[in-house]
Parts: structure tokens; C-alpha cells; sequence
């Protein structure tokens, strides 16, 4: 939605909790050649910088301040706001020039590559993410944060040729840690039901849940298991869940309680590998895993393990094995069969269904002679 004005356009839209105002000055719209290519970059931020673009980057980072918005759910209201100025379909290397030029002057090391008639965006990063490319310049790496605009049409790194552009304000890195969601409007959430059975009694529960949640990870990539473990869920989303297992869980003492978890997460959502439903990897935060019909190991993995931490804040390890990720919780004296890790004993909770009705410190006999590794250990803080 956007109004004409003297000097240029005001616009609005919605953002999650927040409504985001800005305008867009005339002088920073600027016409750009459809075919990506170093001169044209070069000639839009010589004329962009000499444009009244301060405003604009005042309104985004003060609504980053306002909301407290983590790295990923702010390049999201950049994105969008990209858009609004210059619409993706339109002209696809106008819209990324404007990403580029916006996250760069709000302080974060962006940079473009030109090559094959593509525009290459690609931001510094600091942590280990695994499904998407990056290039190496003068020893730090840079993630690629339009790959999946280009999919199988994007070519080896040596067909990009960086655009040389120094801009003084560029120099953070950029974190995909979501460490807080957004709070959505009440409004926007949807009742889920879901049920399952513990020791023949049917459990309900009335979800409240949000596809905006969808979008926010619509691009995300498979980012390290200490960030991935920490997505936490949405303020409405929490509120509708974790109070009514707390409930259910008061008269049970703390294995009990988190046997009860285990087999929450095993039965209360349906099974299929992320082959068979993406066609590739991918890993669902708790809230995605609440959210959605199927779920794999890894989605019920994070899924059981902020609930433990949430409710019990128990010691726990993600072991990871060829073709499985399971968690084992400490507890003051382990269950069954025990993994000694850092000379503390842990107790399997398998949060998968699997062939056996396994109980907490029974693994899965085709587990059993496989190799693991324990990709993320957890170690409450004590308050």
C-alpha cells in the first residue's frame, strides 16, 4: 500500500506484530537495466549514495531496535521492503540491488557477484551452515543469501565475479540465529487439535499455530545444532501448549514426566522422511514441527528437546547417526541402558516412532553397532 507525496512515495504493511512506515525518497528511484552486469551495480550506488536514502535506513534499524529482531526476521522486513520500492518480478537485479544497498548501510558485510546475466548476493558469516554456497574472500566467508532464487541454474563460484564496492557502514557479520520469534498478532493463529495415547488414555490438546511461522523458514538453511536446537516457539503458540503439559505433568515425577514428552512428540504427529516430502534435507524448528502434518527425526529431535529443557531443563545430548538424529537426557540416575558422555551418564528418549515401543534407555536394535556422534550437548545454567 503506498501514497504519492511531493518528494517521493510513504508506505506500509504489516509486520508480524508491528506495522513498518517508511518512505522512499524520488531521488533514491532509480531506474536500473534489467541485465545484470559490474557497471550498472557500480552506477546505481554512485547515484543511490548521492540520494535521501538516511531516512529509510533510520526506519529500519529503529524498528529492528523497537522489536528486537534477530538477524534471519530482519533481513525479512529488509526483503519486504525491497519489494514494496521495487517489485521482485518486475526487474529481479533492481530488487536485489536494493536488498544489497539496504543491508549494507544498516551496518551488515554485503556483497554482489555479476556473472552468466546473474546477480550473486551474499552476506558475511560467522557459523557453520551446510546447504547453501558461500565463497571465501580474504579469509572470511560469505554465505549465498539468494540461491534459491537461482536453484540448478546457479554456476561454480568462478563464473561470479565480485563487484569491488566498499561501503564503510558494511562491516558485521550476519547471524541466522533465531533466538526469538516474532509475536504475531492473536488473530493470525489457527486452532490445531492433537492427540495421542499414553497409557490407554486419549490426550488432547487445542494448538494454537501460525503459518507465518512457514514463511519465516521458507529460505532458511540448515544452520549448526546448537542454533537449530534454540529456535524457541511463539509467544501464542507456547501459551496454548506448554501450560497444558504442565498440567498434565504435575502428579508424575520427572521420568515419568519426560517419558510422557517422549512419547508425545513419537505419537502426536505423523511420520515421512524429508526425502520423500522436500525432495532434499531439511529441518523443521519445533514450532514448523507443531505446525505441520509430517515431521522426520531431526523435526521431533528439537521438537522433544526444548519441551525437556522447557519443562525439566535437564542435561541433554543429540546424537547423530548416519541416517538418525535421537536425544539422551540426563537424569539423577540414568534408565536402561545408559551413553557415558564426558563421564556423565545419559538415558536414550527416542522422540521417532520406530520399529519397537522403545522406553527411555532402549535404542533402536538397528542403532545398536552403529556409529554416532554427539553434534550438541546442552548444560542447563545454574541460576
Amino acid at each position: 500500500m503506498s501514497t504519492t507525496i511531493a518528494k517521493g512515495q510513504n508506505y506500509t504493511f504489516d509486520f508480524y506484530n508491528g506495522t513498518f512506515n517508511f518512505s522512499a525518497d524520488s531521488t533514491v528511484n532509480l531506474p536500473v537495466s534489467k541485465t545484470a552486469n559490474a557497471a550498472e551495480v557500480s552506477k546505481f550506488y554512485t547515484m543511490i549514495s548521492s540520494g535521501n536514502y538516511t531516512p529509510l535506513v533510520i526506519s529500519l534499524k529503529k524498528y529492528q531496535e523497537k522489536y528486537n529482531l534477530n538477524d534471519w526476521i530482519y533481513y525479512q522486513l529488509i526483503r519486504k521492503t525491497a519489494e514494496l520500492i521495487s517489485p521482485k518480478a518486475d526487474n529481479y537485479f533492481r530488487y536485489t540491488l536494493y536488498k544489497w544497498f539496504l543491508l549494507s548501510k544498516c551496518g551488515y558485510d554485503a556483497r554482489l557477484a555479476v556473472g552468466n546475466n546473474q546477480v550473486i548476493f551474499y552476506v558475511r558469516n560467522e557459523e557453520d551452515i551446510s546447504d547453501i554456497p558461500f565463497f571465501i574472500i580474504e579469509g572470511k566467508k560469505y554465505m549465498c543469501l539468494n540461491y534459491h532464487d537461482y536453484g540448478k541454474l546457479f554456476k561454480q563460484a568462478d563464473v561470479y565475479k565480485p563487484v569491488k564496492i566498499s561501503i564503510p557502514e558494511a562491516k558485521n557479520p550476519f547471524s541466522y540465529k533465531v533466538t526469538r520469534m516474532p509475536d504475531f498478532k492473536p488473530e493470525n493463529y489457527q486452532e490445531k487439535d492433537i492427540e495421542f495415547s499414553y497409557r490407554q488414555k486419549i490426550h488432547h490438546f487445542k494448538l494454537k499455530v501460525n503459518e507465518d511461522v512457514q514463511a519465516i523458514f521458507k529460505n532458511y538453511p540448515i544452520v549448526d545444532f546448537e542454533s537449530y536446537f534454540n529456535i524457541p516457539l511463539s509467544r501464542e503458540t507456547y501459551s496454548s501448549l506448554i501450560p497444558t503439559l504442565k498440567e498434565n505433568l504435575k502428579h508424575m515425577d520427572q521420568k515419568k514426566g519426560v517419558d510422557y514428552l517422549m512419547r508425545f512428540t513419537r505419537y502426536g504427529f505423523l511420520y515421512e522422511d524429508d526425502d520423500e516430502n522436500f525432495g532434499k534435507e531439511k529441518r523443521f524448528s519445533p514450532e514448523q514441527t507443531l505446525l505441520s502434518t509430517y515431521s522426520d527425526c531431526d523435526d521431533r529431535a528439537a521438537l522433544f528437546f526444548y519441551l525437556v529443557k522447557e519443562i525439566y531443563n535437564l542435561p541433554m545430548i543429540a546424537l547423530l547417526y548416519p541416517k538418525h538424529l535421537t536425544i539422551a537426557v540426563q537424569f539423577d540416575k540414568p534408565v536402561g541402558e545408559a551413553i557415558t558422555y564426558k563421564g556423565k551418564k545419559y538415558s536414550y528418549c527416542e522422540p521417532t516412532p520406530q520399529a519397537q515401543n522403545l522406553k527411555i534407555g532402549q535404542l533402536s536394535s538397528n542403532l545398536k553397532n552403529s556409529k554416532f556422534e554427539v553434534v550438541y550437548a546442552y548444560e542447563p545454567i545454574k541460576r
